[in-house]
């Protein structure tokens, strides 16, 4: 990529040591921070970001640019340092207030890729796995819009990854499916340094990494990770594979030049001013000079940028061409990079009104086989359970090594590698959606969480929803999840009735710029809402008295909004009147004005809830001397009807409950 030789002279060394110790002055000051990763990797960072990182910080958003991922996220002082020196907006002062409130030089990176920073890393695995996505989306992008003459998506991904990055088990999930699907743009550097925080990784940590990863399928490398030229080197060969992923081990030093050199103690705590000033003597800088810039750094940087902003003006001239030769492929790509959906997308939802009942996992089913053809961005999967989840589209074309064009992935029994990996496709333009049973959630729960910090636009398709699994019994059967996932910030949960409320949940998905995810039963539902229901709104009136005011309020989601109907001729037979309240989810009605919520859900009523699943957080909406039908203890192995009723979810026990809150 650069016009710089590769060999290495003292400016670049100079260009490593002034990485390393901003990063160390960042973190001295903030009296917090990992100083063993930078002062271990600069020199590994120095060979990637000036001879090999197609980017131009002037641009920083480019669609063909190189990705890199700091998956070893408490090393970030490394990277806001390369970010400032390389032109990215993160200027001086935000290096000199590391980790400090008001700052976006956060202890860990947060995704912001107008500033250079391409994921939110920090737990560990997350990065690598991510990457992962990002390197298939890549591959997707080429398959679907490159050319003859005119190869508009060509880049890498490069992770820069620990030791811990490596034991997590996300790690080899990803790792797997990279190399199953070859990803030869994928290029792993990983500190090999031997240490982690509780001493030396001999404590936990002996197999051979690179033959694990030879085993997955990846191309393996060792190099000296203090040696520019050997990384150099090192990553040219890497390049050159183009049917495998490769991994680098670099063999570094965590803590160089620190009187901790080599310890555990260097990597999570700041070297005092003593450790501070031995650091900058070993490496010849003024100890007594914070933030210290040598004059010829900066012109070193200049040189290694200039390449990348060549590569992307001729892109730009090569873009020009493309969109006179292929104008609605151009077209088709405009709409991908934008995140928009084409103009009367929606006309394509499905009307479920006078339909059989049905499972709702099996109207959504319906909704993307009805989608799939109007939303080429829209990429598919599940964790091995396609016919399950009805995740796939009819004619589904599947991604495999060596096609990577199709709209459907198979992850295989790996729920948290397919968090992770759609993740990374969300945060290179593909819409993705992934299937499991809502009680795996719990397996994947660290990949929703980061996509809910970045907020990013993943839609988890969570089948199975309740005791009404039925047979399979209690380690099937969830019950904490709904609590568990409404607990997430920024990620909106959708428990549709029908399919009519599931097709306006996928428009609500479809719609948000942040993860979602879609809770559906695995048993048949009958058709109750209509087709112009609120489900955007959250929760909305479904059924009223036919005259008067209700005397109660049942409040359902999901498989129970029929069952609170069905419970209402049951209260009229007592002369109780109800009102039914269908409340799909939580953190759409949550989101309404006031007004709305209490003409929904008045103070003076009393309110029931009914939900096949912990009852812990209902209180927020029945109130104090409401109550609530709910799974407190774990389910049981009967068939799914038998189990519901042993539960109490029946139209007799709601109509009793009811009756009960209103003799209080």
């Amino acid at each position: 990529m650069s016009t710089l030789s590769h060999v290495y002279d003292e400016t670049d060394q100079l260009l490593a040591n002034t990485l390393r110790l901003l990063a160390v002055d960042a973190i001295q000051a903030a009296n917090s921070g990992h100083p063993g990763l930078p002062l271990g990797t600069a020199d590994m960072v120095t060979a990637l970001w000036t001879r090999f990182l197609k980017h131009d910080p002037a641009h920083p958003t480019w669609p063909d640019r190189d990705r890199f991922v700091l998956s070893a996220g408490h090393g970030s002082a490394l990277l806001y340092s390369l970010l400032h020196l390389f032109g990215y907006p993160i200027s001086l002062d935000e290096l000199k207030h590391f980790r400090q409130w008001g700052y976006v030089t956060a202890g860990h990176p947060e995704y912001d890729p107008e500033r250079g920073i391409e994921l939110t890393t920090g737990p560990l695995g997350q990065g690598v796995s991510s990457a992962v996505g990002m390197a298939l989306a890549e591959r997707w992008m080429a398959a679907r819009f490159n050319r003859p003459d005119f190869p508009i998506v060509d880049h890498h991904t490069y992770v820069l990854a620990s030791d811990g990055d490596l034991m997590e088990g996300v790690s080899h999930e990803a790792a797997s499916l990279a190399g199953h699907w070859g990803l030869g743009k994928l290029i792993v550097l990983y500190d090999d340094n031997h240490i982690s925080i509780d001493g030396s990784t001999d404590l936990s940590f002996s197999e051979d990494v690179l033959q694990r990863f030879s085993a997955y399928g990846w191309h393996t490398i060792r190099a000296n990770g203090h040696d520019m030229a050997s990384v150099d080197a090192a990553i040219r060969q890497a390049q050159a594979e183009t049917d495998r992923p490769s991994i680098i081990a670099c063999r570094t030093h965590i803590g160089y030049g620190s009187p901790l050199h080599d310890t555990a103690k260097v990597h999570g705590s700041p070297l005092g001013p003593d450790g501070v000033r031995a650091t900058k003597e070993f490496f010849g800088f003024p100890p007594d000079q914070d933030f210290y810039i040598p004059d010829e750094v900066p012109a070193r940087v200049a040189e290694a940028i200039q390449p990348g902003a060549a590569a992307r003006e001729g892109w730009e001239a090569m873009m020009a061409d493309y969109r006179q030769a292929y104008p609605e492929l151009a077209a088709a790509w405009d709409m991908l990079v934008s995140g928009a959906l084409p103009d009367g997308w929606e006309q394509h939802l499905p009307n479920f009104t006078g339909e059989k009942p049905l499972a709702t996992r099996a109207t959504s089913g319906k909704v993307i086989a009805a989608l799939a053809p109007a939303l080429p961005m829209l990429v598919g999967g599940s964790a091995d359970l396609t016919g399950s989840n009805k995740t796939n589209p009819p004619n589904e074309h599947d991604i495999e090594r060596g096609d990577y064009g199709g709209n459907y992935i198979h992850y295989g029994v790996r729920e948290h590698g397919m968090g992770a990996i759609m993740n990374g496709l969300a945060t290179h333009y593909i819409r993705p959606f992934g299937g499991t049973f809502l009680v795996f959630s719990d397996y994947m729960r660290g990949a929703i969480r980061v996509a809910a910090l970045m907020n990013v636009p993943v839609i988890y398709i969570f089948t199975h929803d309740s005791i009404g699994v039925g047979e399979d019994g209690p380690t099937h059967q969830p019950v904490e999840h709904l609590t568990a996932l409404r607990a997430i910030p920024n990620l909106v949960t959708i428990r549709p009735a029908d399919g009519n409320e599931t097709s306006q949940a996928w428009k609500v998905a479809l719609e948000r710029s942040g993860p979602t995810a879609l809770i559906l039963t695995r048993q048949g539902l009958p058709q109750v809402t209509p087709r112009d229901n609120q489900l955007a709104r959250g929760a909305y009136i479904l059924a009223e008295p036919l005259s008067g005011d209700p005397d109660v309020i049942l409040i359902a989601t999901g498989s129970e909004v029929a069952l609170a109907l069905e419970a209402v001729g049951a209260l009229l037979a007592e002369g109780v009147s109800a009102r039914v309240v269908s409340m799909p989810s939580w953190e759409l009605f949550d989101a309404q004005d006031e007004a709305y919520r209490v003409s929904v859900l008045p103070a003076d009523k009393p309110k029931l809830a009914i939900e096949a699943g912990s009852t812990m957080a209902w209180g927020r909406y029945v109130g104090p001397d409401g109550a609530v039908i709910g799974v407190d203890g774990y389910g049981a192995s009967a068939p799914g009807k038998v189990v519901f009723k042993e539960y109490g979810f029946t139209a007799e026990n709601v109509a009793a409950k009811a009756l009960a809150l209103l003799r209080k």
